[in-house]
């Protein structure tokens, strides 16, 4: 049930974010879509609506061969809502563009965009079309399918130049489609509240001690060498919440002057800390 939440919610921020934002300042996203606003803008005979299903759709069917059943069947599913809420917004219910400002389009259609996309991901399905396309080529060849898709989508930044004659358009464009990227990963990984923090030090027992009592953090002591094997190094591996970093660089510099601290996005946690 809540995939199919997941399915139903992310299609129609999608179609918004395209009647909306994208397609009124001829801001374009990737994939099928932005493909659709494209022929859309060249051949207006058929719906926006209408060219996201003929651009997508025969794309799905191709990958029933490579894909499960159930995927290929809920990314069709996710395809033919996106089209059929684009045009009950554009069409029925002909709701108005949320603003003419290019920047603001860009990034609220961006943003919500990559909402869409990440929550049909999460209900494991796709927003299919040239997704699936690079798929089934990286299967056939030695390129992998992110370099694929974005070639895929760098074609479609480079039409769009010349289908609304406008360069400053397509670099908009740009922005957006990495603001739906970031926001996808986000929505996957998790927002990187942590941060994994490596502290080489001589002070191990005074710091982790401390680290403990007023962090309570769980860590990890991990003993090693130089790379010439000649000197024994101490590590004391931690995650910690953002708002707690500087508290720990206070800590250390407290007890260790000299302690060499890494710090690393923590953005993807499993199982347990201790």
């Amino acid at each position: 049930m809540k995939k199919l939440f997941y399915l139903i919610a992310g299609s129609f921020i999608i179609a918004y974010a395209t009647t909306t934002f994208l397609n009124p300042n001829s801001v374009i996203t990737g994939g099928g879509v932005g493909l659709a606003q494209l022929l859309h803008e060249l051949f207006p005979q058929f719906t926006l609506g209408v060219w996201i299903a003929i651009v997508s759709i025969p794309l799905i069917l191709i990958g029933m061969k490579y894909f499960g059943k159930s995927f290929v069947f809920k990314t069709l599913i996710s395809i033919t809502l996106i089209s059929l809420f684009t045009d009950l917004l554009r069409e029925v219910l002909k709701i108005q563009p949320a603003t003419d400002e290019t920047i603001l389009a860009a990034i609220f259609g961006g943003l919500l965009v990559g909402l869409g996309v990440g929550l049909i991901l999460l209900a494991k399905a796709s927003t299919g079309g040239t997704t699936i396309l690079a798929e089934v080529i990286a299967q056939k060849c030695s390129f992998k399918t992110s370099q694929i898709l974005l070639l895929i989508d760098g074609l479609i930044m480079f039409w769009s130049i010349f289908v609304y004659n406008d360069l400053e358009k397509s670099l908009f464009s740009v922005i957006g489609i990495y603001i739906t990227s970031r926001i996808i990963d986000i929505l996957l990984s998790g927002k990187p509240a942590q941060k994994s923090v490596t502290i080489v030090t001589n002070s191990v027992r005074e710091l982790s001690k401390e680290i403990d009592e007023k962090l309570g953090e769980h860590g990890t002591i991990v003993n090693g060498y130089n790379l010439k094997q000649e000197k024994s190094k101490t590590l004391i591996l931690v995650l910690v919440d953002i708002s707690k970093l500087q508290l720990l660089k206070s800590i250390t510099k407290k007890h260790d002057q000299d302690a060499f601290l890494i710090i690393q996005e923590a953005s993807e946690l499993y199982g347990r800390e201790d």
